[in-house]
């Protein structure tokens, strides 16, 4: 197998050299790929010590020490797509501290890109699903109130990891490993073979997969939650029905960090299908980072729940009750249900005074 379809870059960066429009390539200087390689250990490093503590911790917290509700299983699903990927970062960690020499075995290699596409696809199809159920609960709160069940969401959530399992199997397919180099690289063997012939059909399927995913983990997710929320943010504001401001708060913060995380590593993975329009030195440098930095994601949610879920202020409270408090949380649908009720038991408008 040649080396025409290898790359030395962390994940789906592939470059096909032997038929790339680009006959001179720029190389980053050996300084900003150590800069960017080091920087990339030292955030994977904080976000699996990060990421296992305090998802282990959501986790153990909603399985013994809370009452079963939809709010608990959307943020423990979370949590276990989070604490997956976290489990096995260190051989990420270890990946990039050998500049890129993977010792693992081709199975692993295929096994540690499915766990990251895994995290991207099941936590981006929760948090739509999360979105949809705040924006069901506000438009529609008695029919939300009759037909929202712990059962209900534990099927949904079911479709959601399947639907995750899913779209994440290309990488199962398509990761191999080669020598390059002097270095064994994981990488993404879209041509699924050496043959030079195969590579218009590799560069199309890399088109494809790196399409889809953009598409599929961020245009349309991000824009049907946009909608949701904006519904949601009318109707509060129309009828002022929330009393209290804090799941929102905390749904809302989860949403803008898991997007902000992730924004950057599809963007350069969209430029990457148009590889020969764009610098090596990009790639070369800018994969690693952003990578890292959609890698962290995994960690931010328990981060978010702590500071969140209670006023700082008050110190005397622990972290672990500040935990409980944001997990538990599940104000803004209790008060809509329960003014909606209010509201069609009056026998006027006049008498209704929850609104």
């Amino acid at each position: 197998m040649g080396t025409s379809n290898y790359s030395d870059d962390y994940y789906d960066y592939t470059v096909y050299d032997d038929f790339s429009t680009v006959h001179v390539k720029q190389e980053p200087s050996h300084d900003a790929k150590d800069i960017a390689r080091i920087l990339s250990v030292v955030v994977y490093s904080l976000t699996c010590l990060l990421g296992i503590l305090g998802n282990g911790l959501v986790i153990t917290i909603i399985t013994f020490k809370m009452k079963k509700s939809i709010n608990a299983i959307w943020f423990l699903n979370l949590a276990v797509a989070d604490f997956l990927f976290n489990v096995f970062l260190p051989l990420n960690i270890a990946y990039t501290a050998m500049n890129y020499h993977w010792v693992f075995g081709a199975a692993m290699c295929k096994l540690n890109s499915f766990l990251l596409n895994l995290n991207l696809y099941s936590s981006v199809l929760l948090l739509t699903t999360i979105s949809l159920d705040r924006c069901v609960s506000v438009v529609l709160p008695v029919w939300a109130q009759n037909h929202r069940t712990t059962t209900l969401a534990c099927l949904i959530c079911i479709v959601d990891w399947v639907l995750g399992v899913a779209m994440s199997s290309p990488s199962l397919v398509f990761r191999d490993t080669a020598t390059h180099e002097g270095n064994v690289i994981c990488f993404s063997n879209y041509a699924l073979s050496g043959n030079k012939s195969d590579h218009p059909l590799g560069m199309m399927r890399h088109q494809t997969v790196n399409i889809v995913r953009f598409l599929i983990g961020f245009v349309i997710p991000i824009t049907i939650i946009t909608v949701c929320y904006l519904i949601i943010i009318v109707k509060l504001k129309r009828n002022r029905l929330a009393k209290s401001k804090k799941p929102f708060k905390i749904i809302v913060a989860i949403i803008v960090t898991f997007f902000l995380c992730w924004a950057p590593y599809h963007v350069l993975h969209i430029l990457e299908t148009q590889h020969d329009q764009v610098s090596h030195v990009v790639f070369k440098t800018g994969i690693p980072i952003t990578t890292a930095l959609a890698a962290a994601s995994s960690c931010m949610n328990p981060i978010l729940y702590v500071f969140m879920g209670q006023d700082f202020k008050k110190f005397k409270v622990t972290v672990l009750s500040r935990l409980v408090n944001a997990l538990s949380e599940d104000t803004t649908h209790s008060t809509l249900a329960q003014r909606s009720f209010s509201k069609m038991s009056s026998m006027t408008e006049k008498d209704t005074t929850l609104l």
